[in-house]
């Protein structure tokens, strides 16, 4: 009996080890919430959607493109990508996603929303990081790469790039 508590022990403490490190992961590493915002007339005319998650390297590509365009009269939306389940993307000129790879996978309403709007697909740009830098969604013309901070310049420039043509730039 001693023996079959022992293991039982050794077990849950490992259980609750998983447990906490997992907790500690997800809180480390998990991204932060974007406040949604606006720049220019929605009368613009051209309109881009900037979903985006909240980290330092996003922060700073959000903020480029929104920089570049502003000047540009057109219209920006910045949601975060958890808002991709209300949106049409008829509405929009362009549509800019930049999503993490979350546990070997895309965030959830990410692909959700790919695979339901794949006839818009032609107007978005999709930029995935993750940890190796080369995972994206199957199906989806993106750019990869890491969180890089001294890469947002040339990230930038590859979207910009891309998104001139959709905006009629």
């Amino acid at each position: 009996m001693k023996k079959f508590k022992k293991i039982l022990l050794v077990f849950l403490s490992i259980v609750v080890a998983l447990l906490v490190f997992m907790l500690w992961y997800q809180n480390e590493f998990a991204m932060d919430n974007v406040q949604e915002y606006e720049v220019n007339s929605s009368r613009e005319n051209s309109k881009l959607l900037l979903a985006t998650q909240g980290s330092e390297f996003k922060n700073r590509i959000t903020t480029a493109i929104v920089d570049y365009y502003k000047k540009e009269s057109v219209y920006i939306k910045v949601v975060d990508v958890s808002a991709l389940v209300d949106v049409d993307p008829g509405n929009y000129d362009a549509l800019l996603i930049i999503h993490t790879w979350e546990n070997w996978k895309p965030p959830s309403v990410v692909k959700s929303f790919m695979d339901r709007t794949i006839e818009y697909r032609d107007k978005m740009v999709v930029l995935t990081t993750s940890g190796e830098g080369s995972y994206k969604m199957e199906g989806v013309d993106a750019f990869t790469g890491e969180s890089i901070l001294d890469e947002t310049p040339k990230y930038v420039g590859k979207i910009i790039k891309k998104l001139n043509p959709l905006l009629k730039l």
